[in-house]
């Protein structure tokens, strides 16, 4: 999606455009709540600024609109100011799988899943923790990181799981998704999840939900005298403790 954006962005403007992303999802993943800035001269912006969602719709492709676009505080950053990302992954154990039109994001789950034993595994994960064993690691990127909630809920065969953390890694929420699932199925205890917490690498054993169930919702971000403030924070690299 960036690169598309990208690209289209350059079109529309006739300059090169590269973008910050408030956070890169996993191919096949859905964002209705994807943040994006870039800096352009100034007097494209105001020559262009109002018209720029009509002109993006006419180059982007079919799967991506632009909804809005505002000029942003000089100390806003997509990706480093924000507060919190919220997501929500959507799937169904309803021996006839998803319905036709919730498809493209719904997952069909094989098996019946217990949403209590999910719920009480997904409690245990809440606060401050190395998630390594639910991330595929990054150079130089921390896996220690604050999940403020981990919600799930059934209504009928629907089961949504809604995920609120400072910042996520790489898929991570994919990963908590299938850690749940397997307590849900009755082949893990409630516990093992936040067991696994201990773990310094990716384990293997935690099988990684599929991508197109999960849709990044929405970003938080403080108020523009907060920005510069928050993106110092959010920079400082966290590193678990060392061991006694």
């Amino acid at each position: 999606m960036q690169g598309d954006l990208e690209q289209a962005l350059s079109t529309v403007l006739r300059c090169p455009v590269g973008l910050t992303v408030a956070g890169r999802t996993d191919a096949g993943v859905h964002a209705t709540g994807q943040v994006a800035h870039c800096d352009v001269p100034r007097g494209l912006w105001e020559a262009q600024g109002t018209r720029l969602v009509r002109r993006l719709r006419g180059v982007l492709p079919p799967d991506i609109a632009v909804p809005a676009v505002t000029e942003a505080p000089s100390d806003f950053d997509a990706r480093f100011s924000a507060l919190a990302r919220h997501y929500r992954y959507r799937l169904t154990d309803d021996p006839a799988g998803p319905p036709p039109l919730r498809r493209a994001d719904t997952v069909g789950w094989p098996r019946p899943l217990d949403t209590d034993g999910m719920a009480a595994a997904a409690r245990l994960l809440i606060g401050e923790n190395d998630f390594a064993a639910y991330c595929r690691r990054r150079e130089g990127a921390t896996t220690i990181r604050t999940l403020l909630a981990l919600e799930v809920e059934r209504s009928g065969n629907l089961i949504t799981i809604a995920a609120s953390a400072d910042a996520f890694c790489h898929s991570r929420v994919r990963s908590l998704v299938g850690a749940l699932s397997a307590v849900g199925e009755g082949r893990r205890p409630p516990e093992w999840p936040v067991g696994l917490l201990a773990r310094v690498e990716r384990s293997s054993e935690v099988p990684v939900a599929p991508a197109h169930g999960l849709t990044l919702l929405r970003v938080d971000y403080p108020s523009d005298g907060g920005l510069a403030a928050r993106s110092s924070v959010t920079r400082a690299r966290r590193e678990r403790p060392a061991a006694d």
